[in-house]
């Protein structure tokens, strides 16, 4: 078993998501260590992370703090087994960047290095931007955590939709995601 670093702060966050083992995501969702406070780190809504105002230039770090990124019911965390951290994220906390369409299945990639195959349990949605009236698409990566679709992946997939009854929807494994709403032409 490893052993947990008491330090505190983002020295503790880097050093617990070390420990849990490289890329592999630690049992985050297990953990339930005491609200240390907030930290400031923010991820804009373009996905580019920042601390204390700064962007997070080292991409290995801001994979490695993704993997024990957490969203309660309050908002979102950077949690280890000894603290917990809120951060704030303007939209989603990652960003789909590719799609591939491997048989029946729609195999995504974030920009933190997930990869995520939709279906019942990793859906798609699309929101309409009220303010903009443009489509906001996500996918579900994991434990409620959600990646915006880069508007070039999202091009990728309105050019694989088929029109089922009124709405255009793209499935994966054995699941169908509309993505325009009812009489939008695709065509």
């Amino acid at each position: 078993m490893t052993e947990v670093s008491p330090k505190a702060g983002l020295e503790g966050v880097a050093e617990a998501a070390k420990a849990a083992g490289g890329r592999g995501l630690p049992p985050v969702h297990l953990w339930n260590p005491p609200h240390c406070g907030e930290i400031d780190i923010r991820i804009r809504k373009d996905g580019v992370w920042f601390h204390e105002g700064t962007p997070i230039g080292r991409e290995a770090l801001v994979r490695l703090f993704s993997t024990v990124l957490r969203l309660d019911p309050d908002g979102y965390h950077l949690v280890t087994p000894v603290e917990k951290m809120k951060i704030v994220v303007e939209d989603a906390p990652f960003i789909a960047t590719r799609v591939d369409r491997e048989g029946e299945a729609l195999i995504f990639q974030t920009n933190v290095g997930d990869t995520v195959e939709a279906g019942p349990d990793n859906a798609i949605r699309v929101e309409i931007d009220p303010e903009t009236g443009e489509p906001r698409p996500y996918l579900h990566v994991r434990r409620g955590l959600e990646a915006l679709i880069a508007r070039p992946v999202f091009y990728e997939l309105a050019e694989m939709a088929t029109l089922t009854g009124d709405a255009w929807g793209v499935s994966s494994n054995g699941a169908v995601f509309p993505i325009a709403a009812p009489g939008t032409d695709l065509a």
